[in-house]
């Protein structure tokens, strides 16, 4: 049944049977699929449609005529509004259970080939401040609530995330759950001093302002690094601020900043100078040591990277003896990860800041059997690399969520490694490469990863043999 509303309906008593993304429940109405807010599965709702199309429809929930039983109360104050964390309404449970079934879903349906069993998904060992890094926003236009909108002399001034889909609004954020202190603490001191002394922040429409973003990181052994981005620079204020932080947080080990006057945020082509401290900090996984700079790459769920990588080298099987690629390398972390078993490990990476972070983390790791490559992975990896450093054994292929180029899966097939462990962020791309690798290999091995607790996000690795 529906009653209209205007021109939106209310679509009423709709049944949420499954989870889409950014935290959004799905159901069925008038033969269309609904996609609706804040919803989980079981829950039975009227919805305000915000959204008409031909096939679906976009909505609210107005009214509640029953809830699920595997929705729980959410932990976080900014639940709903922030645009993290969007399943923490889920049991955890069941959030790792819907992850599974959309990595073997989008396997299945995508590449269209023979599956064996997926193993459990592997639960991540923390759900709460599992983060070690974090990038908020300084922005004077802040999101406000309903009951904020009315008030007079309101402070517009905000530190947090980007509410979703609305670039110049941000949540002015109290409490994350996401990443362990000094991280909370830090944000509110500075948040503090910028008010007390009227340090301007930033306004995205009209880009001006003096305070831009903030960016914190973390390791498992205590060390931090925080990253302050001016929209300009105005050195009193920013040595002052410094030296207020630093009194109040002494065991920060690295304090950097940025002047960035650019129209984004991006910091890939802006220097990173350093005001105090070390310009890196150390993260450990098992016995190997890996530096992180400003614009490092490294897996943000620490506890779970160990995990991840574990299984990366049981899938590899190595005895020593073989040659292995990393593809997309990094900072070269799972090279290193599996060099000591390895005869040989070339890792190719098209951010040359990364591979100069690989070279380091194999020198301080006293690793010697690792080469890293700087360029284009379409372009480098060819057979006269192949003829020079050897053709590999096994391939180890991490790449971004928009997965391999054809002309990548093309010379994977023509080196023909004995196996490829697919490191995957992204299981439909994932499952549209393996599709194409389809012709010579065949899947052996699923297991997807929970890096990202309360998120729709789940990694996946793939072990494929050689037919």
């Amino acid at each position: 049944m529906r009653r209209k509303n205007k021109e939106k309906p209310i679509l009423e008593k709709v049944l949420i049977t499954d989870v889409a993304t950014e935290g959004k429940g799905v159901g069925k109405a008038d033969d269309k699929v609904v996609f609706v807010k804040q919803n989980v599965p079981g829950d039975i709702v009227d919805i305000q449609v915000s959204k008409k199309r031909s096939n679906y429809y976009e909505g609210y929930p107005i009214k509640f005529h029953q809830y699920s039983d595997i929705r729980v109360e959410p932990f976080c104050e900014h639940f709903g509004v922030c645009g993290g964390c969007s399943r923490q309404n889920i049991i955890y449970e069941k959030q790792i259970q819907f992850k599974e079934n959309e990595v073997y879903n989008n396997l299945k349906r995508i590449g269209k080939i023979e599956l064996p069993d997926i193993l459990p998904i592997l639960a991540s060992p923390l759900t709460q401040f599992y983060r070690n890094k974090l990038e908020f926003t300084f922005s004077n236009r802040r999101w406000l609530t309903s009951a904020e909108i009315d008030q007079e002399n309101i402070d517009t001034n905000g530190l947090g995330f980007h509410i979703p889909g609305m670039f110049n609004k941000v949540v002015d954020i109290k409490k994350c759950w996401l990443q362990d202190e000094p991280s909370n603490a830090i944000r509110l001191a500075i948040k503090e001093f910028a008010i007390q002394n009227s340090l301007s922040f930033f306004d995205f429409r009209i880009q001006k302002g003096f305070l831009r973003n903030l960016i914190i990181r973390t390791t498992s052994i205590g060390e931090v690094m925080v990253i302050i981005v001016f929209f300009h620079e105005d050195e009193k204020a920013r040595i002052e601020i410094f030296n207020h932080l630093i009194k109040l947080f002494p065991q920060v080990t690295s304090w950097m900043y940025v002047i960035n006057s650019k129209s984004n945020d991006s910091l890939s082509d802006q220097t990173v100078k350093l005001f105090h401290g070390r310009d890196y900090i150390v993260e450990t996984l098992e016995n190997l040591h890996f530096k992180i700079g400003p614009k490092s790459f490294f897996q943000t769920n620490s506890l779970q990277t160990l995990n991840l990588y574990r299984i990366i080298r049981d899938f590899a099987d190595l005895s020593g003896i073989e040659t292995v690629y990393d593809l997309y390398t990094g900072t070269g972390s799972i090279a290193n990860f599996v060099a000591f078993k390895s005869k040989k490990v070339v890792g190719i990476e098209y951010i040359s800041e990364a591979i100069i972070d690989a070279n380091e983390n194999s020198r301080i790791n006293n690793i010697s059997n690792t080469l890293f490559l700087n360029g284009d992975i379409k372009n480098i990896l060819n057979n006269q690399l192949f003829e020079k450093e050897g053709f590999p054994n096994v391939l180890i292929t991490d790449p971004p969520r928009a997965g391999m180029h054809k002309d990548v899966t093309d010379t994977i097939l023509n080196s023909a490694p004995e196996k490829i462990v697919y490191v995957s962020c992204n299981s439909a791309t994932q499952a549209r490469d393996i599709n194409l690798l389809d012709s010579k290999y065949k899947v052996i091995k699923i297991q997807p990863v929970d890096m990202f607790p309360h998120t729709h996000h789940v990694e996946n690795v793939v072990l494929l043999k050689r037919k």
